[in-house]
Order: structure tokens, then C-alpha cells, then sequence
């Protein structure tokens, strides 16, 4: 453990990590204020809320889809850290672009931002985990991808506690986003400005000068069969591919379902992201010091049961629960019967979470051969978007023909069911 951290002092991790952070703080402090800013401060029917909720996590997902065919190929035949700076430098437009959404509570520029931001992350995806092996030594890889993948999370954990926070209300009770406008801009300065520390990071002799295929879909086909034949590689992108899906749909269901299903206000909602967010970096880091540095998935399949189990007692108690007809703030949210008990399911679900995928990511960077690493990880991307999709979509089909947000949870419950068989094929690698 103490070894990991030590990275944090490493020109070779920490620009990578710092670069990786804020991004992530900034586009969940966006994320953040812009879906509480709709759901408590523009909409007032459950019905659109929960179906805005799925199609902004369906539009900040579908790009992963369209470019990361083009992005893996781009960042395995070109230096890394330059690709790195440019892709900062674009942040700054696209929160331009939010920052304005957010002053006009304009709907249209909030969901463009969203889809903008998708495009920015699809290709800097690719890049962050191949970077991994590539400046680590292997030691220090499972390390390094606990660090990162604990990292976003404390900083989807920042950016959704300050995404809630900079929101205010104003006189006559309408919700005010200047300061998240603010906050977006800065933070997008900053990423930028630590994108140029990043050490060169140049292509291995084989890829060098390979051009990328413009064709999103033949680029896609092309990549995907070139790296799906890899065994142990597609087993690891399938079992990571499902926990995505899983997360996408549970993050997609918190705010309506704290708002309807558990008559929970704004700071409930804030707090609920913020605890998975938490529970997710534990799990990665916790999970690196149970292996030793080894890189294994033997637990995997174990922490996707838990996962399954934490969210089955999660649907008990909704069933359980009697909203109040005045949405309840965070104090007495918690001192209603049934309160701490979901809070700690989702702190479980999500620590069991961050155990289940840290492993599975270094499995998969370091199973294949190191001039496909890129193009695994824009793999892994395109199948975790399509399947990230896929969650949305059933999620709005669920609630539209009338299930509730939280029986919903029932489907979840399954998907972590099957993501433990997988994680059990990785471990056993057959």
C-alpha cells in the first residue's frame, strides 16, 4: 500500500493522476449541478425526471461507442502526452459550453455539454490505462490501477458534493447555477495546466505511424475482432463491461429514486453519489493490498455476490419505506427508521464494486501484448458504452411502462449475479 502512494511522488504517475482526478471531479461537478438543477429546479413530474436521468447517462455513454474504436488506435500509434494536452485543451470549450447551459438552465446546452463531454472522455479513456504499463514497472501496475480507478472516485465524491453544493437557491426558491458555471471553467483551466507535465509517452516501434480508421463502424469491427481474440483479454472486458452497466444504471436511478421512491431532498441525493463514490475508491485501494501488488482476479467473483447481496437488502428496504409528503433533508432522512441501513447498502455495494473492477482493469493491460494495449482498453470502452446503452435504455423502457424505480432494482441485482460468473472465468481463466 505504502509503495502504491509512493507513485503519487512520481513525475511518471502523478501528472497522469492529476490530469485523470480533475477531469473526473469536473465532469461530475457538471453532471451534478446540471441533473439536481433539472429534477429539483425545472422539471416536476417523476416520470420525466427518471427519463431524464436515463438519457443523460445514455448520451454521456453512446460517444464511448462512436470514437473509442478511432481513439485506441490514435493513442497507440501517436505520443500520449500530447494527445493528453489537446484533449485537456478541448475541456476548456466544451465547459464553455456548460457554463452557459447552467447561467440560461437551458435543457438543450446541458445535454450537448453532456454528449461533448462523453466525446472528450472516449478518447482520453484509452490513453489513461495504457499510459499504466508503459511508465510503471509491473509491480507497480495493479498498484497504479487501484490508485487511478480510487482517485476518479474520490473525485466523482468532490465533484458531486461540490456539484450539489455550489447550486443555490435564490429569494423566490429557484435554484441558482452561476457559481457551478464558475467552478467548471476553473477546474477545466487547472486540468489543462497539469496535462503539460505529463512525460512523453511515445509509441512502441511496431504501431508507430499506423494510421486510424475515419469509418466509425468498420474501425470498430476492425479493433474489436483484433483484440477479442485474445481469450483472456475478452473474459476480462466482458466482467468489467457488466459492472459499468450495472453502475450506470444504479447512478442514472439515485436522484429520482432518493427524490420519489424515499422522499429524500437534493442533499439526500448528493450524499447518496457520495457514498458510493467512497465505498468504490475503498474497494480499489483495499482491494490492491489483499493481492500483494499480485495481479489476480480470484476475488472477483466474491465481491460481485456481495454486490448482488447489498443491493437485494437496498430493494427491502424501499419496500419497507413510506415517503413523507414533505421531501425530507439529509439529518432527518437518516434518522428515519431504515435510513443508516440503505446508506450502508450502498456503502457495501459500492466497496464490494471497487474490489470486483480495480483487478479485472490491470488483468486486462497486462494480458495482452503491450502494442494492443490502447486498443484493448478502447475495446473494453466500446463494449462497456454499449452495454452502459443498453442499461439506459431498458432503464427508461422499465420506468415508462410503469415500474418503479425501485423494483427496478431487481434487474440490478441480476446483472451482479452474472457478473460474478464472469469474474469467476477470468479468475479460473477458462
Amino acid at each position: 500500500m505504502n509503495s502504491s502512494l509512493a507513485l503519487l511522488a512520481r513525475r511518471r504517475f502523478a501528472p497522469l493522476f492529476a490530469v485523470q482526478f480533475l477531469g473526473a471531479f469536473n465532469d461530475n461537478l457538471f453532471r451534478t449541478s446540471m441533473v439536481l438543477l433539472v429534477i429539483f429546479g425545472i422539471y416536476d413530474d417523476p416520470t420525466r425526471e427518471a427519463s431524464l436521468s436515463a438519457v443523460a447517462g445514455g448520451l454521456f455513454i453512446l460517444p464511448f461507442m462512436l470514437f473509442s474504436a478511432m481513439a485506441g488506435s490514435l493513442a497507440d500509434a501517436h505520443d500520449k502526452a500530447k494527445m493528453i494536452r489537446r484533449i485537456k485543451t478541448a475541456e476548456v470549450a466544451i465547459m464553455l459550453l456548460g457554463a452557459t447551459g447552467l447561467l440560461l438552465q437551458s435543457v438543450p446546452l446541458l445535454l450537448a455539454t453532456l454528449a461533448a463531454t462523453g466525446i472528450q472522455s472516449a478518447f482520453f479513456g484509452p490513453i489513461k490505462y495504457a499510459l499504466l504499463p508503459q511508465h510503471l514497472r509491473a509491480h507497480e501496475v495493479l498498484g497504479g490501477t487501484g490508485l487511478v480507478q480510487a482517485g476518479t472516485y474520490v473525485a466523482i465524491l468532490g465533484g458531486t458534493l461540490l456539484g450539489g453544493a455550489l447550486l443555490t437557491r435564490a429569494g423566490d426558491g429557484a435554484l441558482d447555477a452561476s457559481r457551478a458555471a464558475a467552478g467548471v471553467l476553473v477546474l477545466a483551466a487547472i486540468g489543462r495546466l497539469a496535462a503539460a507535465f505529463v512525460p512523453p509517452a511515445p509509441p512502441r516501434a511496431e504501431a508507430q505511424g499506423a494510421r486510424p480508421d475515419w469509418h466509425f463502424w468498420r474501425a470498430a469491427r476492425t479493433i474489436v475482432t483484433e483484440v477479442m481474440t485474445h481469450a483472456e483479454a475478452r473474459r476480462a472486458i466482458w466482467a468489467i463491461s457488466l459492472f459499468w452497466a450495472l453502475g450506470a444504471v444504479l447512478l442514472a436511478q439515485f436522484p429520482p429514486l432518493v427524490k420519489n421512491a424515499l422522499g429524500g431532498d437534493e442533499a439526500v441525493a448528493t450524499a447518496f453519489l457520495a457514498i458510493f463514490s467512497i465505498g468504490v475508491a475503498l474497494g480499489s485501494v483495499a482491494v490492491n493490498r489483499l493481492l500483494g501488488g499480485a495481479v489476480s482476479a480470484r476475488y472477483a467473483p466474491h465481491a460481485a455476490l456481495g454486490m448482488a447481496l447489498f443491493i437485494l437488502d437496498l430493494y427491502r428496504r424501499l419496500h419497507d419505506w413510506t415517503p413523507t409528503p414533505q421531501l425530507l433533508d439529509l439529518a432527518a432522512f437518516l434518522a428515519r427508521p431504515g435510513g443508516v441501513g440503505a446508506a450502508l447498502d450502498l456503502f457495501g455495494l459500492a466497496l464490494m464494486g471497487g474490489a470486483y473492477v480495480v483487478p479485472l482493469y490491470a488483468f486486462l493491460t497486462t494480458r495482452i501484448p503491450p502494442a494492443l494495449t490502447a486498443r484493448a482498453v478502447a475495446v473494453n470502452n466500446i463494449v462497456n458504452a454499449g452495454l452502459m446503452v443498453a442499461g439506459s435504455l431498458a432503464l427508461t423502457v422499465t420506468i415508462q411502462s410503469g415500474i418503479s424505480i425501485g423494483d427496478s432494482l431487481l434487474g440490478v441485482a441480476a446483472v451482479a449475479l452474472l457478473a460474478a460468473l464472469l469474474g469467476r472465468r477470468v479468475a479460473l481463466r477458462r
